[in-house]
């Protein structure tokens, strides 16, 4: 994961990203890209729920 943090408390999943990054454009050039969970993962302590996040801007 680039630039992004998961916390489980209870039944409530908080992400955390520095908006402030960034690591580059896109393969297209149409957009920087922000944070990434680079496809879909598990989220902390629940195996078996998934997330895919991307966070990005116009280039």
């Amino acid at each position: 994961m680039k630039n992004c943090e998961m916390k489980v408390t209870g039944n409530i999943l908080t992400i955390t990203v520095d908006i402030s990054k960034d690591f580059g454009k896109s393969a297209s050039g149409k957009s920087v890209m922000i944070a990434s969970t680079e496809g879909n993962v598990s989220i902390p302590e629940k195996e078996d729920i998934k997330i895919g996040l991307n966070v990005y801007k116009k280039a």
